[in-house]
């Protein structure tokens, strides 16, 4: 495809959806991947390119949630190692899997990505009966378990390979292994996942496959968007919302396949 402007303003445009759908509800990587790939771009250049835009819209979003981290910096540290390694073994992964292993990959990746998206309000029904049940009060400077280390590690390993529905996955982990409320999990979440974002950009940037055009557009549309979305979001039905991002996905699945 000639990459006019037209590709740039459809890249623009899905990277501001992508920010709003992140911070409405989660998911945005469904939006901004296969709009990369619509407008001619490879798809581990289109993942590569989308990984290094959207990580800008994670620092935002720990900064808006700062008063949410207030006394977990030991934690968000400890288990920050454990995300900039698996980050950074993931986007090794990434710029070492042949092409034709990534694309045949791609509609998998999306279909479990889809399927997180699906499970995520179940997730956090079972997470708050689990708190509830427990009966015990936060406990905010607990060590992490190793089990929780690993589970960041695993999921950091992903989040550097492909991305989508990191978000989900990492509150997963640390909702299974913590009796915090569901904001400071989320302020945690959004910590890791900018240092997951970050380390594989930093890697990813010297890897060849990035259309850095793509990202000096996607970058600022999506942190639009992040913030348009923040300001809508109790108006937006976070359901409504994921089944319109779960649709798009489930399409770019079958396109592969068809």
């Amino acid at each position: 495809m000639n990459l006019g402007w037209i590709s740039y303003v459809l890249a623009g445009g899905a990277g501001c959806i992508a920010g709003a759908v992140n911070a409405v509800a989660g998911g945005g990587t469904l939006v901004s991947f296969p709009a990369l790939l619509a407008v001619g771009l490879s798809p581990v250049r289109a993942n590569v390119t989308n990984i290094i835009a959207l990580t800008p819209g994670y620092a935002a979003g720990t900064y808006s949630q700062r008063a949410d981290l207030k006394g977990q910096a030991g934690t968000t540290v400890r288990l920050g190692v454990f995300a900039a390694a698996g980050g950074l073994i993931g986007s090794v992964l990434l710029v070492t899997t042949s092409a034709q292993d990534f694309r045949e990959a791609v509609p998998f990746l999306i279909l479990f990505s889809c399927g997180l998206l699906v499970g995520q309000d179940r997730l956090r029904q079972l997470l708050a009966g689990r708190r509830k049940a427990s009966g015990a009060p936060a406990r905010a400077h607990r060590h992490p378990k190793a089990a929780t280390r690993v589970g960041v590690f695993l999921s950091s390993v992903y989040g550097g390979f492909f991305g989508a529905g990191l978000g989900i996955m990492l509150l997963a982990v640390l909702g299974l292994f913590s009796d915090d409320g569901l904001p400071r999990l989320n302020a945690v979440k959004q910590a890791l996942s900018f240092v997951i974002g970050i380390v594989a950009s930093l890697f990813l940037a010297f890897s060849g496959h990035v259309a850095w055009t793509f990202v000096a557009v996607v970058v600022p549309t999506s942190m639009v968007g992040g913030m348009a979305g923040g300001k809508v979001v109790h108006l937006v039905s976070p359901r409504v919302l994921r089944v319109a991002v779960v649709a798009l996905g489930l399409a770019v699945a079958v396109r592969y396949w068809v």
